[in-house]
């Protein structure tokens, strides 16, 4: 059994108490600084769930859409393809859509566009990330600061009573231990969605360049005359 396991399970003061009221409670014993935990808690999931929502519809078919561009490049010219892009959503297509628009001003200008469309796109994905690294490095501090604070009220405590005790100490340390432990949980888990949504990123700007080679590849055949079927990854 788990440590985990064993915290939710273990009776407080005689009585069967579940997980979440458990929760509940040590949250309502932890002090004042269980708060500002709980609201970067709260603020760092929606961020990560908008960013996966927006990185897992930006997330498409990236051969088959490469493929399709291809086919109608050769079959109905650059016109045909900006549609294709057009019609379909994610960073892959819209920089090829910009490649595309400045396709009669030459290779040149091309790869301008898809580098410059490309750095775009890529902000665009990794908005709300400083965020999340924020909360995910102010959720332990907080947490740390709340133990500082508890210790300061135990030794507060003794000083005042100028005795040392089990009882006299146990609710500052409990502070001060309760407030580590949400600061820690809460950075975990948002630290999980971090390096979620940094791989997808990844994964997509990988596809992005390796898309825009194929792209100017495309484009350079049809220039010459030769079939666009022969562009590398096709």
């Amino acid at each position: 059994m788990t440590l985990l396991s064993t915290l939710m399970l273990l009776p407080q003061d005689g009585t069967d108490e579940g997980p979440i009221n458990l929760l509940v409670r040590y949250f309502n014993e932890g002090g004042d600084f269980m708060w500002p935990v709980l609201i970067i808690l709260i603020l760092g999931l929606a961020i990560a769930f908008e960013r996966i929502i927006t990185l897992n519809r930006a997330d498409i078919n990236t051969r088959k859409f490469i493929v399709d561009v291809k086919r109608a490049l050769e079959e109905d010219g650059i016109q045909a393809a900006e549609e294709v892009c057009a019609n379909t959503r994610g960073p892959v297509a819209s920089v090829f859509q910009a490649g595309l628009l400045r396709a009669d001003e030459g290779i040149d200008a091309v790869e301008k566009a898809v580098v410059s469309y490309g750095s775009i796109e890529m902000s665009f994905l990794e908005r709300g990330l400083v965020w999340l690294s924020l909360f995910i490095a102010l959720a332990p501090m907080f947490g740390f600061l709340g133990t500082v604070v508890g210790m300061v009220f135990a030794f507060d405590a003794i000083e005042r009573e100028g005795d040392i005790s089990p009882s006299l100490v146990a609710g500052g340390i409990k502070i001060a231990l309760l407030t580590t432990v949400f600061g820690l949980i809460v950075a975990i888990i948002l630290q999980f969605f971090y390096n979620y949504a940094v791989s997808k990123i990844d994964r997509i700007v990988v596809e992005m360049e390796e898309a825009s080679v194929e792209l100017i590849d495309s484009l350079v055949l049809l220039n010459a005359g030769r079939p666009v079927a022969e562009a590398p990854g096709v």
